[in-house]
This record gives C-alpha cells, sequence and structure tokens, in this order.
C-alpha cells in the first residue's frame, strides 16, 4: 500500500510512497506498508467479482505463495453502514511453506515528521499528527518490528483503523467483515442497469467512481490522488482529492444512467448545502469534501514527487477562480430531483427557489470572461462552453418548473435560454472555419465543444455542429486520441491527451453516423486501461503511457457513458 489519506481523502496521507522516489529496500523508504513473499518471483492480482476487495498473489521458484486480501469494510450493521477508517489485510498461505514479512512505515505531516511507533502485545499503536491509529493483528509483533521474514502456517488478519481496543475476537471478525463488505457491494452491483456489452469495464468503473464518494456528506472527487504529473517533468501537478462541481456532474450523470441514485441522492444533499452557502449566488468551483471553502495550495517540500517530479501540491488554487460552468452544472446535477419518482426526497418549492438564485447568476455572466473548465491561471476569456453551461441552467430550470406545475417559471426561465443561445451562436460561431470558437474573443479549439450534444444544445444534424466536429478533429485528433486544447498555456504546449476528451470524440462519432470507428476507437481505449480496469487522467499519445491522478473520475465517466451509448441492446444478446 502505496497511497492513503487519513482521516478522509482529502486528509493527510499515512501512505505516501506513491510520491517518494526512493528504492523499496533503502533503510530510509517510507510512507508503505508492505506484505512480501521471500524470495518472491510472480505477482498476480484480480478483484473478487463485482467488489473492491484486491486480491493479490505472490509464488515464487520453490512452489510457495501467499494471498492477500485488501479492503476497507464497509457493510451494514445495526441498521447503518459501518465504514470506520480502517484498512483491512488477510494473509492466507495457499502453496508450499511460504515465507513472509511485514514492512510497516507511516508517514504524518506530508512526511516532515517522524511517526513514533509503540509497540504492544497484539497491536502497534502509531501516533500521527492528526489523528492515533491502531494496528490490531495476530501476526507476531516483535517480527514485524524488527521486520524480518517468519513462516505463514496459517491465516493472518490486520485491522489498522482508529487508536481502539478491537473488541471481538480477531480472526473472526475480520472475516465476517470480509463477507459482509463482499455481500454489500455484489448486491449494489447487482442492482445496476448495465449495458449488455463492456460489462465488466462498466462495472468496475461505476464501483470505482461510487468510491470516490465521501459518504458522509455526499461529496464526489475528482480523483483519489494529488501531484502525480500530467506529463514527465510538466509541473502539471495538482491536487484532485476535491469536489469540483464540475466533475461531480458527470460522475452522477454517469451513475444515474446505470440507475445508481444512491449515489445522486448523497450528492444532492451535499449541493443543497453548498447552494445554501452561496454568496449572491455565487458558486466556486470546487470545495472539499465537508463542504468548505478554502483550499489554500502549498507545496510539500519534504516529498519528492512521483518518480522524483515535484513538486507535490496540497490544495487547489482554482477554488478562488472565476469558472461560470459551474452554474450549469449545479442545475443539470439537481433538476433530476424534481421530476424522478423514484428518489426517496423529492425536490419542491424550496430547493427551486433557491436553484434560481443560481440560474439568476448564470443569466448575468453567461457572456462574461471566466477561467473555463480547464482552469487556465493567467488569462480569462468568454468561454463557449461555460456560456452553454450557464444556457444549460436556465433551460433545465425551464423543465424543473415545468414539473412544478409553475408556468410562469416556466416561460420565464425558457425566454432567458433562448436570448442566451442566440447570442452565444452569434459571439462564438466562426464563418471563415464553419465551426464554434472556444471563446467570443478569437477562433481557438476545445474539446469541450463536443459536449453541445450532450447538453442538447446542438442536434447532431446541426451544420454547425458537423462543421465544429470537422474543425475540432482537424487541430486537436492526435491518432486516436483528443487533446483538450492544441494552444499553449501557462505551461507551455500541451504534451499529453485527455482521455476523456477521447470518449466525448466516440460519442460525437457514434452520433453523427460513425458507429463503426466509434466502436473501434472505444475498444482501443479499454484496451488502455491498467490491470486493476483503471483508467488515469492523461495518455502520451506517442507512447501510450498513462499519465495524471488516478483512478480520474471523468475518464471512468467516459467507459459509462460510451459503453451505453455503443451497445447492443439487452433484446439482441438474449
Amino acid at each position: 500500500m502505496v497511497w492513503a489519506c487519513v482521516p478522509r481523502v482529502d486528509g493527510d496521507p499515512v501512505f505516501s510512497a506513491l510520491l517518494d522516489d526512493k528504492a523499496w529496500d533503502a533503510p530510509n523508504a517510507s510512507g508503505f506498508w508492505a506484505i512480501e513473499l521471500e524470495h518472491c518471483q510472480r505477482t498476480e492480482q484480480r478483484y473478487v467479482r463485482n467488489t473492491p476487495v484486491l486480491v493479490t498473489r505472490q509464488s515464487d521458484d520453490q512452489g510457495n505463495a501467499i494471498e492477500i486480501y485488501d479492503f476497507c469494510p464497509r457493510h451494514r450493521h445495526k441498521g447503518r453502514m459501518y465504514r470506520p477508517v480502517a484498512f483491512a489485510r488477510v494473509v492466507r498461505p495457499v502453496a508450499g511453506s511460504p515465507r513472509i514479512r511485514v514492512r510497516l512505515r507511516p508517514t504524518t505531516s506530508w512526511n516532515g515528521e517522524k511517526v513514533p511507533i509503540t509497540y504492544g502485545s497484539n497491536h502497534v499503536r502509531i501516533v500521527l499528527s492528526y489523528m492515533a491509529m491502531r494496528l490490531s493483528t495476530n501476526a507476531p509483533i516483535g517480527l514485524i518490528s524488527q521486520e524480518s521474514f517468519f513462516r505463514l502456517e496459517q491465516d493472518m488478519h490486520f485491522f489498522l483503523g482508529p487508536d481502539e481496543s478491537f473488541s471481538d475476537a480477531l480472526r473472526p471478525a475480520v472475516e465476517r467483515m470480509l463477507d459482509d463488505t463482499i455481500n454489500e457491494w455484489q448486491l449494489w452491483v447487482r442492482g445496476l442497469a448495465i449495458p449488455a456489452e463492456w460489462q465488466e469495464a462498466v462495472i468496475r468503473s461505476a464501483i470505482t467512481l461510487k468510491l470516490c464518494q465521501h459518504e458522509e456528506t455526499g461529496a464526489i472527487v475528482a480523483a483519489l490522488t494529488t501531484s502525480i504529473p500530467e506529463h514527465a517533468d510538466s509541473g502539471r501537478n495538482w491536487d484532485y482529492r476535491y469536489c469540483w462541481i464540475r466533475d461531480a456532474y458527470y460522475t452522477v450523470e454517469a451513475l444515474n444512467r446505470l440507475g445508481a441514485l444512491d449515489v445522486l441522492e448523497s450528492y444532492l444533499v451535499y449541493l443543497r448545502n453548498i447552494v445554501d452557502g452561496a454568496r449572491g449566488g455565487h458558486i466556486q468551483p470546487l470545495y472539499d469534501v465537508r463542504g468548505n471553502a478554502t483550499l489554500t495550495e502549498w507545496e510539500a517540500t519534504n516529498l519528492p514527487g512521483y518518480r522524483g517530479m515535484g513538486p507535490v501540491r496540497v490544495g487547489n488554487a482554482a477554488y478562488n477562480q472565476i469558472q461560470h460552468d459551474a452554474y450549469g452544472q449545479i442545475v443539470l446535477s439537481s433538476v433530476q430531483g424534481f421530476i424522478d419518482q423514484r428518489l426517496l426526497r423529492m425536490a419542491g418549492l424550496a430547493d427551486f427557489e433557491a436553484l434560481e438564485a443560481v440560474g439568476e447568476r448564470a443569466w448575468q455572466v453567461y457572456d462574461k470572461p471566466d477561467a473555463g473548465l480547464w482552469e487556465l491561471r493567467t488569462r480569462a476569456h468568454v468561454h463557449s462552453y461555460s456560456a452553454v453551461m450557464c444556457w444549460a441552467a436556465c433551460d433545465r430550470l425551464s423543465h424543473a418548473a415545468q414539473a412544478l406545475g409553475l408556468p410562469e417559471k416556466e416561460v420565464h426561465w425558457r425566454q432567458r435560454a433562448e436570448v442566451m443561445k442566440a447570442r452565444i451562436l452569434q459571439s462564438a460561431w466562426r464563418t471563415d472555419s464553419n465551426a464554434i470558437s472556444a471563446n467570443f474573443e478569437d477562433d481557438a479549439r476545445d474539446a469541450s465543444l463536443l459536449q453541445l450534444l450532450d447538453l442538447r444544445f446542438l442536434s447532431a444534424d446541426n451544420p454547425m455542429f458537423i462543421g465544429t466536429l470537422k474543425a475540432l478533429e482537424a487541430d486537436l485528433r492526435r491518432g486516436n486520441n483528443m487533446l483538450r486544447y492544441s494552444a499553449p498555456d501557462d505551461f507551455g504546449e500541451p504534451v499529453t491527451a485527455f482521455n476523456v476528451c477521447t470518449f466525448w470524440l466516440i460519442e460525437a462519432l457514434h452520433r453523427t453516423g460513425r458507429t463503426e470507428e466509434a466502436r473501434a476507437l472505444f475498444e482501443e481505449m479499454l484496451s488502455r486501461r491498467t490491470a486493476a480496469g483503471l483508467l488515469s487522467e492523461d495518455i502520451d499519445p506517442a507512447t501510450g503511457e498513462l499519465w495524471g491522478n488516478y483512478p480520474q473520475t471523468y475518464s471512468l465517466v467516459g467507459i459509462v457513458n460510451c459503453a451505453v451509448l455503443l451497445s447492443k441492446p439487452w433484446s439482441v444478446m438474449r
């Protein structure tokens, strides 16, 4: 285990070796929890079917082998979800007479302080700057403390959680947690409305998207890591462990297509609190998982970074930016609450009135400059994507008003949307290039304009969209990859392709009649996934190497959306 943050995903890493460059056997290496077979020659991994429970098999050339089950307990207990800040591991001997060692080297304060560790008869106590943790285990504590190999003759259990005595017998309790956690996840997957094709890819993506939700508040983080660069030595190292209104919208939209309404319902609770706290309707691009607004960005200089490619950034200065598209994403995420009868809590008049403040803000700013969805730090434009998202806020408010039986409000918001659409097309359309520009000021390309279809701003047969698609492919397509944009930005010219943009291209190809090409490109994107079936943020078009924070919700959303769109119907498959 090389990366884990406590007590929340946006907390401090208790394991931080992912952002270090020391050799594993270096005396001063830290930030990991390793369970290793002596003379290991092969390592294989798999998930327990339809769960995030990871099984790692290590074997040597002498017939010895072990299996390690890694999981975070999550199951129903006494009428509520039991989900402690804890990591559980079960190590089983499966062949021969294996010998293992356990190396527990936690970090605290972003690797800046020595971690006090004490050893009891059946536990290890770790004092972190933000909380104390306890490893309860039936493994020999003395051999763990000196990191020596020992014979594994029976299953061994590890539970690293809050510094509290383990009240039950460890072995049966952890085994029960494992069984209950597997059952909980498999029942959740069973309730998904998945497409007939590419089921494994969709299920793995859906599980991981759900794991990106902080269940206590409903917030959805953009990724589970920080500072993995967008390409080698780029300096494009950002902390994605926060809730972007934009990214969360795309996540709930994808999971809605699979019928995972529990994620939507939890997120809407978070979103209503954000809207309640907004000053004059102003919404930040992102907040932390508890809804806090200040995310001061700083560099953790004690960590050299992924493969030594720093800096390691904590926090994200984008919270101070103006990004107008957030208003559309708030309304788009919320409007289902007025319509969907399956929801436990449907939205009402008070919710609509709160959203009207967001719509009013969208109306006021849709044709004003902002940093855009790609969060440019040194320049501002009137971005077409942001303007269209503001249009979507007003357009969907008219739908919500219709659902609530408010005809005057329906007309009011529909008329505003019509005015906005006419202004956007007038300002962004470029006759010379036969395309919609990325902004109102010049004639630039941006892959986000592929979203004009999904937002229903333009139809697939509209000549304006056909021309825009042709221009985007000519400028941004690199073989089978799509860049976000090609013009130099704050850090120079982009090198890697943004994976979700390729998925947006796949959607556009299918909707404009190029379905076979879309399916072939989708299959290629699936082949680029890691062994765990996941994707990061970026890919190098020349080498195929994945870069950027991981796993990235945008990329997993792309897998789900394209599979649902391209799959043959169940009626054909049965």
